[in-house]
C-alpha cells in the first residue's frame, strides 16, 4: 500500500528491506538517503530503510509521529520482538480495533536489552511497517518497563511519547506486617510528609469502590505507606527526570504489576494520591491484580475475582479524577476480555508483547520445522534463568526433548513449550540456526520471504485480541450480556 500527501508518495518493501518515494522534483527528494532516478510520475528515489529515512517520513508525514494515547476511551499497544510485525497489527486494528487507540511502537527497555534492540529501530520499524501497511490514522509509541533515567534517556532520543515507569522493584512485602521501625525507617523528608501527617491524611478516608464501601484505617494507611513508599519516591524521581529532559509532550504510566504482591484498594489509593502530591501526572496505572496473569497463555485464575478486582480498580482511578486501568501481559487472555472491558467501562489499556513472536514460530513450524526445533533446544535450555523476569509455570519435564513431527508442530500452542518459547527468546534468537547463521537471520529470512502470510497470522491473532474491546462497551450499554 501507499502513502501520499502534497510532498511525495511513499511505498515500503518489508521483504526488499526498500523505500520507493516519489515526488515531483529532485529537490523534495534531497532529504532522503538513496539513488534517485527519473520514473512514472516524477522523481523516484529507492533507498534502504535507515533511521535517517524513517525521520523524514516522520517530517513529511505527519501522522507518522507518535500522538499520545490520552487518559480516556480504550487503546492498545503491540509489542514486535522482530520488527515485522506492524503490517499485521495495522490490519487488525484496521478491521477490528473500532475507535480503540493503536500503540504500534511498544517494547520494554529489558526486550530491548535482552534483544540488543535500539529504542530507535523499535520505532523506526514500526514507522516503516505503518507506512507498508498504509496506515494513515495516528498511534502512540511506548517507551515500556522504565526503572532508570538512563531507559527515560533512551526512549526520548528515539521520540516516545508514553514512558512507562516502574518502581517495582522498591515494593516491600508487608504479608506479615509490619512494625514500627519500618515506618520510622520511610524516607519521610525525601516525599516531604511525616507519619501524623500520613495519619490525618488518610484515617477514616472512605473510598467508594463502585457502591461498596472501604474505609482506610491506621494500621493500613503505614502498611501501603512501607510497601509502596520507596516506589512512590523513585516514580517521583524519574517523572522528573522525564518532565526535565523532555522537549515535545509526553505522557506516563505508573506500573506495579511485575511484582509478587497484588495490589490492594487501599494500596492504590495511597499510590495514586501520594504520587499525585507530589506532582506526578499520569494516564494509566498497571496495580498487580489477583493471581492467573502468565505470558503467553489464557487467564489461570478466578475470573469473578478478577471482576470484581478491576471493577474496583477502575473505580478508586474515578474517584481520584480518572485514569485508565492498564491490563499488562494481556495477550491470549480472551477469557476475560469481554469483563475488563466492561469492569472499567471502556478505560482500559491492553498491553501484548510476546505473542507476535509466537505468531512467527507458528509460520516457522508450518515452513521451516529444523528452524523452530533449534529454537525449541536453546529455549528450553534457557527456560529455568529465563524464567525469573516473567510470570510463568511452565514445566520443562513435561515437555518433549526432541520432539516428533507431531510434537514439534503443537510446541507453539502447548501450554508449557508455548511459556518456555515465549521466554526464551533472547537466547533463542542470538544462538546459531540451521543455516551457521544466528537463529535471528534464520527466521527474519523466513519471515521476509513469507511476509504476507506472518502479516495474515498476526492480524488474525491480534484481531482475536481486538475485537472485546471494540465493541464490549457497547454491547454492555446495550444491555447484551458481555459479563456472563
Amino acid at each position: 500500500m501507499t502513502l501520499e500527501n502534497e510532498f511525495c508518495r511513499a511505498d515500503v518493501d518489508l521483504s526488499a528491506r526498500l523505500m520507493r518515494i516519489t515526488a515531483a522534483n529532485a529537490a523534495l527528494l534531497a532529504p532522503f538517503d538513496g539513488v534517485a532516478a527519473e520514473g512514472h510520475g516524477g522523481q523516484v528515489l529507492e533507498g534502504p530503510l535507515s533511521a535517517g529515512n524513517a525521520a523524514v517520513l516522520r517530517d513529511r508525514f505527519a501522522h507518522l509521529q507518535p500522538a499520545l494515547i490520552g487518559n480516556e476511551g480504550t487503546s492498545a499497544g503491540t509489542g514486535d520482538r522482530l520488527g515485522l510485525a506492524t503490517p499485521g497489527h495495522v490490519d487488525a486494528f484496521r478491521v477490528h480495533g473500532g475507535t480503540v487507540t493503536p500503540v504500534l511502537a511498544q517494547q520494554s527497555i529489558r526486550e530491548m536489552d535482552r534483544l540488543d534492540r535500539s529504542a530507535q529501530q523499535v520505532m523506526d520499524d514500526a514507522t516503516f511497517g505503518a507506512v507498508a501497511a498504509g496506515w494513515e490514522g495516528p498511534f502512540g509509541a511506548d517507551c515500556d518497563h522504565i526503572k532508570t533515567t538512563a531507559g527515560i534517556d533512551r526512549g526520548l532520543e528515539a521520540g516516545f511519547t508514553t514512558f512507562t515507569l516502574d518502581p517495582g522493584d522498591h515494593v516491600v512485602d508487608v504479608r506479615s506486617g509490619i512494625d514500627h521501625s519500618q515506618v520510622a525507617q520511610l524516607p519521610w523528608q525525601e516525599i516531604e510528609d511525616d507519619p501524623d501527617s500520613l495519619r490525618k491524611r488518610y484515617v477514616g478516608t472512605v473510598i467508594d469502590l463502585d457502591g461498596a464501601d472501604v474505609t482506610i484505617t491506621e494500621e493500613a494507611v503505614l502498611a501501603a505507606a512501607v510497601k509502596y513508599g520507596r516506589c512512590v519516591l523513585h516514580a517521583r524521581s524519574l517523572y522528573r527526570h522525564l518532565q526535565a529532559s523532555a522537549a515535545r509532550k509526553v505522557e506516563v504510566e505508573i506500573a506495579v504489576d511485575e511484582t509478587a504482591y497484588q495490589t490492594s484498594y487501599v494500596e492504590h489509593y495511597y499510590l495514586a494520591t501520594e504520587l499525585r502530591r507530589l506532582g506526578v501526572e499520569w494516564i494509566g496505572f498497571a496495580p498487580r491484580y489477583v493471581d492467573g496473569f502468565e505470558k503467553g497463555v489464557e487467564f489461570l485464575g478466578d475470573v469473578q475475582e478478577l471482576r470484581e478486582n478491576l471493577r474496583a480498580h477502575h473505580a478508586v482511578a474515578e474517584q481520584l479524577g480518572g485514569y485508565k486501568i492498564s491490563l499488562h501481559s494481556g495477550s491470549d487472555k480472551f477469557s476475560i476480555y469481554p469483563l475488563a472491558t466492561a469492569a472499567t467501562d471502556g478505560s482500559i489499556h491492553l498491553k501484548t508483547s510476546g505473542t507476535t513472536y509466537l505468531c512467527a514460530l507458528q509460520v516457522a513450524a508450518e515452513h521451516s520445522p529444523e528452524l523452530l526445533e533449534a529454537i525449541w533446544q536453546v529455549s528450553r535450555q534457557a527456560y529455568v534463568q529465563a524464567r525469573a523476569s516473567y510470570q510463568v509455570s511452565a514445566d520443562v519435564d513435561r515437555t518433549p526433548v526432541r520432539p516428533s513431527e507431531m510434537e514439534l508442530a503443537e510446541l507453539v500452542t502447548d501450554f508449557d513449550s508455548r511459556q518456555i518459547l515465549h521466554v526464551g527468546y533472547g537466547d533463542a534468537l542470538e544462538a546459531a540456526g540451521p543455516s551457521g547463521a544466528s537463529i535471528r537471520s534464520d527466521l527474519l529470512e523466513l519471515l521476509r520471504v513469507r511476509q504476507l502470510e506472518y502479516r495474515d497470522v498476526v492480524a488474525r491473532h491480534l484481531g482475536q485480541h481486538l475485537v472485546p474491546f471494540a465493541t464490549g462497551v457497547e454491547r454492555e450499554r446495550s444491555g447484551i450480556g458481555v459479563l456472563s
